[in-house]
C-alpha cells in the first residue's frame, strides 16, 4: 500500500509513518518546515517519498498528491494528522490565531480529502484517517480554536464518509489521548496535570499503541464514518 501521513516528519505522524513501513508499505513523508526532521524519518523507511507542502494551501497539496502519483500511481491510505495549537482564552485569541489553527487543522484535511479523494475514486478503494481530539468532543478551556477546528474535522469525516462509501473508500477518525510530543509538551503544567487525573489508567496515551491502531483500521473493511475513541478519559 502507498501510505501518505502528513505532519509525520516528528510526534505522532513519525510514529505512524515508521509503523506503515514495518508493514512493508510505501510510505510518503509529508513536511513544511522541518526537513531535517522528515529526512531522518525517511533514512528510517525503505521506500520513502519525502514532499513538502502548506497544507492550507490546495494548489500545493495537489502538487504533492500528483508527485505521488507520478511515482507511485495510486495512494492507498490518507492520514490527516498534521495539526498546530494556540493556547488563549478565546476573548484574548487574535484572529490571526484562530485563523492559523483552524486553517491547519481543518482547512488542511479538507484540502488533502479533495486532492486525494479523486485518485481513490478512480481506484474504488482507499482509506482516509483522520487524527481528532478529545478537545473537539468535550472542548477544553484555553483551547478554543483547536478544539473548534477538531469538532469541525469530526463532522468533516462524516461527511466525506458519506459521499465516499459507495466507492469503497472508508473515512474514519481517531482521538488519540493526551500524549507527550511536542504538543503535549509545551503545553501547560495545569493541562498536563488534568489530563493525567481524568485518565482512568493514571497514564498519558503512547504514540506507538495509536499508530498502529491507526495501521490497523487501514487493513479493515467496511468499517467507516466511525470516531474511535483511544483515550482513557471517559467522553
Amino acid at each position: 500500500m502507498v501510505c501518505l501521513i502528513t505532519g509525520s516528519s516528528r510526534g505522532l505522524g513519525k510514529a505512524v509513518a515508521l509503523a506503515f513501513s514495518k508493514r512493508g508499505h510505501q510510505v510518503v513523508i509529508h513536511y513544511k518546515d522541518r526537513k531535517n526532521e522528515a529526512e531522518e524519518v525517511a533514512s528510517q523507511i525503505k521506500e520513502s517519498l519525502m514532499l513538502k507542502a502548506d497544507v492550507r494551501d490546495f494548489n500545493r497539496v495537489k502538487t504533492l498528491v500528483n508527485g505521488v502519483i507520478n511515482k507511485w500511481g495510486r495512494i492507498d491510505v490518507l492520514v490527516n494528522n498534521a495539526g498546530i495549537t494556540k493556547e488563549a482564552l478565546v476573548i484574548k485569541t487574535s484572529e490571526k490565531d484562530f485563523d492559523d489553527v483552524v486553517n491547519t487543522n481543518l482547512k488542511g484535511p479538507f484540502n488533502f480529502i479533495r486532492a486525494v479523494g479523486r485518485y481513490m475514486m478512480r481506484q474504488k478503494s482507499g482509506h482516509i484517517i483522520n487524527v481528532s481530539s478529545f478537545a473537539g468532543i468535550k472542548g477544553k478551556e484555553g483551547l478554543s480554536a483547536y478544539s473548534a477546528s477538531k469538532a469541525g474535522l469530526t463532522g468533516l469525516t462524516k461527511t466525506a464518509a458519506g459521499e465516499l462509501s459507495g466507492y469503497n473508500i472508508m473515512v474514519n477518525a481517531v482521538l488519540p489521548g493526551y500524549m507527550l510530543t511536542d504538543m503535549g509538551t509545551e503545553a501547560n503544567d495545569r493541562a498536563k496535570e488534568r489530563a493525567l487525573k481524568d485518565s482512568l489508567v493514571k497514564s498519558y496515551s503512547d504514540p506507538d499503541n495509536v499508530a498502529e491502531f491507526i495501521c490497523c483500521l487501514s487493513e479493515t473493511t467496511g468499517i467507516t464514518g466511525q470516531v474511535f475513541n483511544l483515550d482513557s478519559r471517559i467522553l
